[in-house]
């Protein structure tokens, strides 16, 4: 067995618990969920959210217990032996636990991975602490601001648009990012959030895919989001970045 290093053992001496925030990980590396590398993908459980169409509903509500440091160092050493260069924290919503920063510095000093953060931006005050850690935020704007509390549950509007500009003025690399629903985002909703985003470095369009295990059963069997419209949405939304990228299309 191979003896840990002085400057490892601190780490773990350092640490403020036993176990990791880190719920569960994809056993197979991504080519997509972080541009430019390849990545592990861990999640958080526990979100402030609700929405219907989430894919990752397993994640959200309470806090689920996380893996052991060891486990969760173990899975990090065989991602790193296949090649992998960068990892994703996603959730659930990651902002909401409170040893986020400690989990990003563990990536990035014990195995020198890029890390990339999604947020739905309802943290702004962790978000902030952890903007001079992270190497790439991605934030979903889930529709236009007034229409939060009905599509998502989240009243405080106030901390998305706190952490919108929060990520255009700290972050070192960004996306914005919206699942397009057809029935949902409508040329008003998305003009809305042209407005939001505008000046943004970066801005996702993505299509919505329906899934029997979505929370609510009226985005099971909402249809996918057509190329069609996509496309006219990257003409509308022309203009609200420097890169504009449409995702299944």
């Amino acid at each position: 067995m191979q003896m840990l290093s002085q400057t490892h053992k601190l780490e773990i001496s350092n640490r403020k618990s036993e176990i990791s925030s880190v719920y569960a990980y994809l056993e197979k590396p991504s080519l997509v969920d972080y541009p430019k590398h390849f990545a592990a993908v861990f999640f958080i459980s526990g979100c402030g959210f609700t929405c219907g169409f989430c894919h990752n509903a397993a994640l959200m509500g309470k806090k689920q217990t996380g893996l052991s440091w060891d486990k969760l160092e173990a899975a990090c050493a065989k991602f790193k032996k296949d090649w992998v260069n960068g990892v994703v924290i996603t959730g659930g919503e990651p902002t909401g636990t409170p040893n986020l920063e400690e989990l990003i510095l563990f990536f990035k000093k014990r195995f020198g991975f890029n890390v990339k953060l999604d947020t739905n931006g309802s943290n702004p005050e962790q978000l902030a602490e952890c903007l001079p850690l992270v190497d790439y935020v991605a934030m979903d704007i889930k529709c236009a601001l007034p229409t939060y509390p009905d599509f998502v549950g989240f009243s405080d509007t106030g901390k998305i648009q706190s952490s919108i500009d929060l990520i255009r003025s700290k972050a070192k690399d960004y996306e914005f990012r919206t699942t397009v629903i057809e029935s949902v985002h409508t040329d008003e909703q998305m003009a809305a959030i042209y407005e939001t985003v505008k000046g943004a470095k970066r801005y996702a369009l993505q299509a919505f895919i329906p899934r029997d295990e979505l929370p609510e059963e009226q985005y099971r069997t909402t249809p996918r989001t057509t190329a069609a419209r996509l496309k006219e949405l990257q003409i509308l939304m022309a203009g609200c970045a420097d890169e504009l990228c449409l995702r299944g299309a």
